[in-house]
């Protein structure tokens, strides 16, 4: 079969011919359609992840879309999401023409939602929405910031708040394609992000453009975004960390914390059960289905996918990107 290969850490795959794999106890063996190229590939691919260096060569990807070809658990044909853990434990991933998986981790879709969708949304879209509701809490009627609203997660964490009841939802993100695809997805308000901001004047911002204090924060970016936006919390409120891309440190104060009984949380999807993760997936893709979630994203040829890869490493896409290996 063909498959993308990480021969050297740091390096795009190479794509190859290689066994067919076969399922060990438990497994499912999947005919692969979509995989996403994810900022998590690219990291784990690199040796640098908290994970270590993986063991080379591997196949990546931690996620894909299909139909299974064999599973203890499901009828042969069934469409699936499923997820791996290529790049972070020994074992090949999704992005090659078959993949194998936990069957019990497996999630059918039977919603009318083009692969290339599902992939996109997948393990960043069960983040935003978790973060919003088993961490963030969120309450019908509450205010949300969602700060690098321009990536897959910020964009569904914007769709998500509304569908889930807050009555106003603002984003912060850098890139004029990302100011336009938050307007597009109906920000009430944004804040623009640069290199060079400084705490107090973001902070100064976030207030201008929010005209009140915030109840919760989502922040997959840390830094000073997130400096500048925990000093927006209003009494109770919350912020949850999901990420680092703006910088791996942030700063909270006693005296703002206390004085607010106000919250810093920490997500990873690493820390949900499969139950938790098959009823984020089902309910992202019921709002798909109907109309009320969708994520930039672009099909690509399972040949393009080096190029593809380098394309997700060095920043220059504006969408998720998803290898088609149908």
């Amino acid at each position: 079969m063909r498959a993308a290969h990480i021969t050297q850490h740091g390096a795009p795959p190479e794509l190859v011919d290689i066994p067919e794999p076969v399922p060990g106890p438990g497994q499912a063996l999947i005919a692969v359609t979509a995989t996403p190229i994810t900022p998590l590939d690219v990291l784990c691919a690199t040796g640098t992840s908290y994970f270590g260096p993986p063991a080379l060569p591997y196949v990546p990807g931690v996620q894909g879309v299909g139909v299974v070809v064999t599973s203890p658990l499901h009828d042969p044909g069934t469409r699936v999401w499923f997820p791996t853990s290529a790049g972070m434990a020994p074992g090949d991933g999704s992005l090659a023409e078959r993949a194998v998986a936990d069957a019990a981790d497996l999630v059918p879709i039977t919603a009318d939602v083009p692969d290339a969708l599902v992939a996109a949304l997948g393990y960043s879209a069960i983040a935003a929405w978790m973060s919003l509701t088993w961490r963030g809490e969120l309450k019908p009627g509450e205010r949300v910031l969602v700060l690098g609203a321009g990536g897959v997660v910020g964009q569904v964490a914007l769709q998500s708040a509304r569908l889930l009841g807050a009555s106003a939802v603002y984003a912060a993100c850098r890139s004029d394609g990302a100011v336009a695809t938050a307007e597009s997805l109906g920000a009430d308000g944004i804040v623009r992000l640069r290199d060079d901001d400084q705490v107090d004047d973001l902070a100064a911002q976030i207030r201008a453009a929010t005209g009140a204090p915030i109840d919760l924060v989502i922040d997959p970016l840390c830094g000073v975004p997130a400096t500048a936006a925990a000093q927006c919390l209003a009494p109770g409120g919350r912020l949850v960390n999901l990420g680092s891309s703006a910088g791996t440190e942030a700063t909270f104060t006693s005296a703002l914390l206390r004085g607010g009984s106000q919250s810093i949380l920490g997500y990873t999807n690493n820390s949900l059960t499969a139950v938790q993760r098959r009823a984020a997936l089902d309910a992202l893709i019921g709002h798909a289905a109907s109309g009320g979630l969708t994520v930039a994203h672009e099909a690509i040829p399972h040949t393009h996918a080096a190029a593809s890869w380098q394309r997700q490493a060095i920043g220059v896409n504006d969408r998720r990107l998803v290898v088609d290996l149908t």
